[in-house]
């Protein structure tokens, strides 16, 4: 009998892919070998600029620009977390920011212009309240994963010691967004209604905003061909797990049908901002299975 194919993985800590880490679901043919990585963007700097990991979740904006800068990396659509962007864009309790509208002209805070949150947020503050992106000096912390990527000119890097949290309570930054833990102990969105709000764009929509899917080595697709069908069958048994035996809470529909419009959208409101230099079809970079 063949072995299985080893492959390292690196997944977030999502309640559907439990049953793959621990256990629960297995396959003759293909043995995942969880690797964790504390924050989990480190998994993705990682997988982008070609280190040992196999398999590995991906924010769907840094998969883009692997799939700009061809990087040998295929993805699945496995939608493995999400997230409300208008919950995510936070300043202070006291500040006179009433609602999106007055950060025009203001200095608005991101770990990286090209972060998937950031993307989400920047397109929702265009298309939802009318902003000109451009009035906005976008200060990052970081540069994205990709280091070939260049920031736009409206954005500033930030050279001081201070976190963006800090920044923000010390009147430097009017707002900041794409935290990855947004404590609300002294602050508040500044979309009044911010759960709300977005559940109901949702609702009108139908499309919920998708941070991460799941990325694979193009070599391991191509040497064999079977390999992206099996991890669906995998991810997708744990995804039933998790729902029917665990009550997790039921993540979006995987499959490219149902996520499609998702993707679409990030990926035109990454051109729209510059973070790539034309609008990528998502087919592109998650093919069919």
């Amino acid at each position: 009998m063949a072995h299985p194919l080893v492959l390292k993985t690196a997944v977030g800590q999502h309640d559907h892919v439990k049953p793959l880490k621990d256990g629960r679901v297995r396959s003759s043919r293909v043995e995942l070998v969880f690797e964790e990585f504390e924050p989990l963007p480190k998994a993705f700097r990682t997988m982008v600029r070609g280190s040992d990991l196999d398999v590995s979740e991906m924010a769907i904006v840094t998969h883009l620009l692997a799939h700009h800068y061809r990087k040998p990396i295929t993805g699945l659509p496995i939608p493995l977390w999400s997230r409300l962007p208008h919950t995510n864009l936070v300043c202070p309790v006291d500040s006179p920011v009433e609602g999106p509208r007055d950060l025009a002209g203001t200095r608005v805070g991101v770990r990286a212009y090209a972060q998937t949150s950031g993307v989400w947020v920047r397109g929702f503050l265009r298309h939802e309240y009318g902003l000109d992106l451009d009035g906005i000096t976008w200060v990052t912390m970081e540069d994205a994963h990709l280091s070939e990527y260049e920031d736009p000119a409206n954005t500033e890097r930030n050279t001081g010691e201070l976190a963006l949290r800090p920044l923000m309570m010390s009147g430097a930054l009017a707002a900041i967004m794409g935290e990855r833990e947004v404590d609300p102990a002294g602050i508040r969105t500044v979309i009044p209604d911010a759960q709300a709000t977005a559940e109901a764009w949702i609702a009108r929509t139908g499309i919920v905003p998708i941070n991460h899917t799941l990325t694979v080595k193009t070599a391991l697709i191509e040497d064999h061909p079977w390999l992206a069908g099996e991890l669906m069958e995998m991810f997708e048994e744990a995804r039933r797990i998790a729902i029917e035996d665990d009550g997790a809470t039921p993540p979006p529909v995987y499959g490219l049908d149902a996520n499609l419009a998702s993707l679409q959208l990030a990926f035109a409101y990454s051109a729209e901002q510059r973070v790539t230099p034309r609008l990528y079809d998502a087919n592109e970079l998650y093919p069919a299975i």
